[in-house]
């Protein structure tokens, strides 16, 4: 005798935004949405879409029914179960997911910008509300790295992580890498081949890296982040003869964003780096995005994928989609997973924090220049490791590399700020901190 099967349990959602992702999530949903049902019994139904202008040409073809300007026409939707934001930025988004809390929906949303610089309020909303918040697609698009932390790894404390978080950095810096092109002229190959925006701010002065190194330290860390406590560089500065020398000592540079859980506070910085060649992050290439976790029982961890785009980041969206709707649909306890608790640990001062350096000082080519260079590092606690001397096309001054012991920021500070203003330096000092 056949077992009559049970209906499908129906879940609406309701888009906010229709770009890239939101046009990603669109195709998923066409293609693969038969599969899903027969997969887990749910049947998800995409019942409105908000954009901004009726008539824009879109990446994925919608009926025209499901369209509107409004989003409160989602949020005031009482048959909507899950509302996915898309549109990014810090308003109207803000509003519109404390609003749809507030009419009992359900979130799902990419939106790392606000959730660092906002987090705790929209946090907050959601844990008022009883309300599920998703957001795995915030962090390195199709990366599974959020559900890791807050679920794979729970059980685990986790000392340090480092991040190869934004692909259009890694884009340029593999350029400049592997072909020797400038800054400039990588960075208008990226933006060429849609790796890098028009304007390119958020990227390669490292503040997207930073939003997301505050989602990865919140939930890696059980700590609540102000973001205005992370430490931020990005890579305009950084020179092809820099990177050429770097690889000629055996280490790649790449732009990290790192956070570390120490007995003194959190360190939380973005910067570039210089890693060992054999470091499992150093040949994370182009688009890709990496994040090395050492958690205490798990040991170390590597986590690797294309961290931006249409599809993967769409998949990131979907997954937290099936991960609501299974609650909903009485597959999962809704009520099951309970916030994150979090404490309030102090973020480390620059300053505060210690590295190895590496050092290019451009001075005149005499006698006794090394010797009072090494003597001011030797008075501000830094021991040298290596030095290197570098051939030079210009008669009046030659390169120095110096690779230092692991020393306090303060201190080279202190120490760069005396040999800067010495006459026998020719240009301001370059330098690189060096991870391990």
């Amino acid at each position: 005798m056949k077992v009559k099967a049970s209906p499908a349990k129906t879940v609406n959602i309701g888009l906010i935004g229709l770009g890239v992702v939101g046009s990603g999530v669109v195709k998923v949903l066409k293609k693969n949405a038969r599969a899903i049902e027969r997969r887990t019994g749910i049947r998800l139904v995409l019942k409105k879409i908000a954009v901004q202008s009726l008539a824009k040409k879109r990446l994925v073809r919608v009926p025209r029914r499901l369209l509107t300007t409004r989003p409160g026409d989602i949020l005031g939707d009482p048959s909507i179960d899950i509302v996915v934001e898309l549109i990014g930025g810090l308003r109207p988004a803000k509003e519109i997911i404390r609003k749809a809390f507030e009419n009992g929906k359900q979130v799902v949303t990419a939106n790392k910008a606000l959730l660092a610089e906002q987090g705790e309020e929209i946090f907050g909303a959601a844990a008022r509300c009883r309300k599920k918040l998703g957001f795995e697609a915030s962090v390195c698009g199709g990366i599974p790295i959020v559900k890791a932390l807050k679920e794979g790894l729970a059980s685990n404390q986790i000392s340090h992580f480092l991040g190869i978080v934004n692909g259009t950095c890694n884009t340029i810096l593999t350029a400049m890498s592997q072909r020797g092109v400038g800054f400039d002229a990588a960075l208008k190959e990226a933006q060429v081949k849609g790796y890098a925006e028009k304007n390119p701010h958020l990227d390669v002065d490292g503040i997207d890296s930073a939003h997301k190194l505050a989602i990865l330290a919140r939930l890696g860390f059980r700590s609540r982040i102000a973001f205005r406590d992370i430490h931020v560089e990005g890579i305009r500065p950084l020179s092809i003869v820099d990177i050429e020398y770097a690889k000629e000592l055996g280490y790649a540079v790449k732009l990290l964003a790192i956070g570390k859980n120490t007995e003194r506070g959190m360190e939380l910085r973005v910067h570039p780096t210089m890693l060992p060649f054999d470091h499992p992050l150093s040949g994370v290439k182009g688009v890709y995005n990496a994040v090395f976790v050492h958690a205490d029982q798990a040991g170390d961890l590597l986590f690797y994928g294309k961290g931006a785009g249409m599809l993967p980041t769409a998949s990131a969206v979907m997954s937290d989609i099936l991960d609501i709707a299974k609650r909903i649909s009485g597959q999962v306890d809704l009520k099951s997973s309970a916030p994150i608790r979090l404490t309030d640990k102090k973020v480390l001062a620059m300053e505060e924090i210690a590295s190895k350096y590496y050092l290019r000082f451009q001075v005149e080519d005499k006698p006794g220049v090394l010797g009072k260079i090494a003597r001011t590092l030797g008075k501000n606690h830094i021991s040298i490791l290596s030095v290197h001397q570098k051939e030079s096309h210009d008669p009046r001054s030659v390169p120095v590399i110096i690779l230092t012991y692991e020393a306090k920021e303060k201190n080279i500070r202190k120490a760069l700020s005396v040999i800067n203003r010495d006459r026998v330096v020719r240009e301001k000092t370059v330098m690189v901190r060096v991870e391990a």
